[in-house]
């Protein structure tokens, strides 16, 4: 039995590893939970999975929520508070996994303290890969650590890749990555609309049931330029390697071509329990609860290459892994702050690329070359971003 700590339990990828988890109690014991604010949802959780520690990061809610266990079934629950604590239930001895779905720049610290403590990450939080890239692979293979992606495309790749593909060749003679994406809901919206879209309509994901700000991601395709990056770092492959591919039915996750012109793909319905239940079963496999894929009731597939003028936020994304060293730090940290402004009505839908591109600009890429310099470029490309996204309030 693997105990397992989820790090951002109260959101939907924790929701769902908890749902995974809950029909394999053989194989997984709940160690820790962890989340922001949310005390009645984590303490739900409490309740029915009895972790052995509870943590929130807001102080005054952790002392809510351990008034609330003391007078519950679930008394044994040591409660704890603060960003802090988050790296040290992600590195308890008795903590053998590690979901890292804690959404943005919050969750790296606490990821990386899982790598370097030699843990078998399940990671669904590309933000903390995007920022860090070459420090975090290097904890992994420094530590010994197992990452096993989360993300649904990333996941897939991963089962279409062959064994040792993280030791270069070209991994192992593939060709490319096509990186599936849905298109979000405003795929084939008329451009001179976008000005109007409402956060309501931004988080409206045609196919996939997500947080707020991936949601956003989403609609804006910047979460497939996180993915890109994040699939280059994970597979060894440079950015020409990674072609994205608009699939607006969501049932081809991923696919891996060639050299001898062979492409394999990775099928399911859209559930995330399903790369969740591969990656805490793998190298076997276990139920996940999610619905068999009917290939009968499949009508039809479509693909067709992204529009760069209808995602100009895809292509900062190419701008800023080819700029390299800071330069996907400032394009999160601008990002996070611009989808954050768009969702309490600051900004519109079409200025979040516009923060997004102003605060690259103000910064010149260097080497990220420790944790340092990389937490103080994630500051400083916010605060540029909040002043530019300020200037364009409305």
């Amino acid at each position: 039995m693997k105990g397992i700590c989820i790090l951002g339990a109260t959101g939907s990828i924790g929701v769902s590893t908890l749902d995974v988890v809950a029909r394999h109690p053989e194989h997984y014991k709940v160690v820790a939970l962890t989340a922001n604010t949310n005390i009645d949802a984590l303490y739900q959780q409490c309740l029915v999975h009895r972790p052995e520690y509870a943590v929130l990061v807001d102080d005054g809610k952790a002392k809510e929520l351990k008034s609330l266990l003391a007078n519950s079934a679930a008394t044994g629950t040591i409660v704890l508070s603060g960003v802090n604590a988050l790296e040290q239930v992600a590195t308890l001895d008795q903590v053998d996994s590690v979901m890292a779905a804690i959404v943005g720049a919050a969750g790296l610290l606490p990821s990386l303290a899982a790598a370097k403590a030699g843990k078998i990450v399940l990671l669904a939080n590309k933000e903390a890969l995007v920022m860090s890239g070459d420090i975090f692979m290097q904890a992994v293979a420094e530590s010994g650590a197992q990452l096993l992606p989360i993300d649904s495309e990333h996941n897939a790749i991963f089962q279409c890749m062959p064994a040792g593909y993280e030791t270069g060749m070209q991994a192992k003679q593939a060709r490319r990555i096509l990186l599936t994406a849905s298109g979000g809901p405003f795929r084939q919206t008329p451009l001179d609309q976008l000005v109007e879209v409402t956060p309501a309509q931004a988080v409206a994901h045609p196919n996939w049931d997500m947080g707020k700000k991936i949601s956003v991601d989403s609609a804006t395709m910047m979460n497939k330029g996180l993915e890109m990056i994040e699939a280059c770092l994970l597979f060894n492959m440079e950015p020409e390697q990674i072609q994205i591919v608009i699939h607006p039915q969501s049932v081809i996750h991923s696919m891996v071509d060639y050299v001898d012109g062979t492409v394999l793909a990775q099928m399911g319905n859209p559930d995330m329990r399903i790369p969740i239940a591969h990656s805490l079963a793998w190298p076997e496999r276990f139920d996940s609860g999610a619905e068999p894929l009917n290939i009968f009731s499949i009508a039809r597939m479509d693909f067709e290459e992204p529009d760069l003028g209808r995602f100009p936020c895809l292509r900062l994304a190419y701008e800023a892994i080819h700029a390299g060293g800071i330069m996907p730090t400032v394009l999160n940290a601008a990002n996070e702050i611009a989808v954050d402004a768009f969702l309490n009505g600051q900004v519109r839908f079409t200025d979040i690329p516009v923060i997004i591109e102003r605060s690259m600009g103000l910064f010149a890429a260097r080497p990220a070359d420790s944790l340092e310099t990389i937490l103080a470029a994630d500051g400083q490309a916010r605060a540029a971003a909040q002043q530019i996204a300020s200037e364009l309030s409305h």
